[in-house]
């Protein structure tokens, strides 16, 4: 009995390689066919690689072996993390030293003084530092805590680890192989199967793909631990299994979707596009454009709307000025004045008699100015 069904593979996209531009030619006998330019991996060889890897992994736990599973791609730090957690493993999920392995007394000195800083924060003694030390403090334990968290109760190297891409991680994979430390990992169609002592041909880059794998390798584990397995060794989904051709026919049938969707996409770009390049004058005014704006529709601005509109101005304005403002100057100037008037010429004829003598006073004056001047 398999450890999970070609079903289960099939489902969690572990049938996906790499294009077929970028392959390695090592990995062509695990390789099934090609479509639209993208291999496809032969699950039937992914089953029995993945049985000699489940039952390698379980031998090691039972004798007590640890595990590092190693995983620093974005998509697979949480599976990692998550799983060596639950399996009792330690990890790495953030950038490979070098000289993790191959120096690892060194290595174990930074974990030390992780220690201490932790011993410090419980027990309070880091209070006793000036504020601007204790923040520095904290910064280098929470830079310890990012890179050697996962295995800062490791005390010696590990017996396996457990690589999600060798390719990206090859660090990890020189030394443990320098140390003759046993290598599990995926083998896509674009890594190199002798890298690894224990190759599983799946896919490393699907979330999916890589939560199924390390998850069955960590009930490897958790079963040698005599714990609950969550993927391993399903009876449900080992009822019914499926065969490549089946695969295949899946495979068919999502690319169909996929070239559906696709033209669907285009189509409706198209219309947009055409909505928009053929609405006349589809811009912000400009001069000598004009806008008349309606209630629903958006009318665009046009060249000829202005010449209405300049020829049905004068008719508003002589409603405007002709017709009103003759009946309220009529009302204002011709009611009232008058009166008004009549106060004003009193005031004259009142006034009169003094501006009389003013100006018979003031002339002779000006006269005898003027013939003195002449003489």
């Amino acid at each position: 009995m398999s450890v999970v069904s070609m079903k289960k593979l099939l489902e969690h996209g572990s049938h996906y390689g790499h294009q077929t531009k970028k392959w390695n030619p090592k990995m062509k006998p695990f390789i099934y066919a090609a479509k639209n330019g993208v291999y496809i991996i032969n699950l039937e060889k992914t089953l029995v690689k993945l049985d000699d890897a489940y039952a390698a992994m379980k031998a090691i736990a039972l004798n007590n072996g640890k595990i590092l599973f190693v995983g620093t791609k974005k998509q697979a730090q949480v599976i990692v993390m998550e799983e060596a957690l639950r399996s009792g493993s330690f990890y790495i999920n953030q950038r490979w030293l070098g000289g993790l392995l191959t120096n690892f007394k060194t290595m174990q000195k930074r974990i030390k003084r992780l220690h201490e800083i932790e011993e410090m924060e419980a027990s309070g003694t880091i209070n006793v530092y000036p504020k601007k030390e204790v923040a520095n403090i904290r910064k280098e334990a929470a830079r310890l805590e990012n890179f050697f968290g996962g295995i800062k109760e490791m005390k010696q190297l590990p017996n396996a680890i457990f690589v999600v891409d060798p390719t990206e991680d090859y660090n990890a994979v020189a030394e443990a192989k320098k140390l003759n430390i046993p290598v599990f990992g995926f083998t896509d169609t674009n890594c190199d199967p002798e890298a690894v002592d224990f190759g599983i041909p799946a896919n490393d880059d699907a979330i999916r793909s890589i939560k199924l794998i390390v998850s069955v390798m960590a009930d490897a584990i958790v079963e040698a631990k005599a714990g609950i397995l969550s993927y391993a060794f399903q009876e449900q989904d080992l009822v019914k299994d499926i065969s490549m051709s089946d695969v295949i026919i899946n495979v068919d049938q999502v690319n169909e979707e996929n070239e559906r969707r696709r033209k669907a996409k285009m189509e409706e770009r198209r219309q947009r596009e055409e909505r928009t390049t053929h609405r006349p004058f589809d811009r912000r005014p400009r001069n000598n454009d004009t806008y008349q704006g309606r209630s629903s529709e958006s009318r665009p601005f046009t060249r000829t709307e202005p010449a209405k509109i300049i020829e049905s101005k004068p008719v508003e304005a002589a409603k405007v000025v002709e017709a009103p403002k003759p009946v309220e100057v009529a009302k204002v100037v011709e009611a009232p004045k008058p009166v008004e008037a009549v106060k004003a010429v009193k005031a004259v004829e009142t006034a009169a008699p003094e501006a009389a003598q003013e100006v018979v006073a003031k002339k002779p004056r000006a006269k005898k100015a003027d013939v003195k001047d002449g003489e």
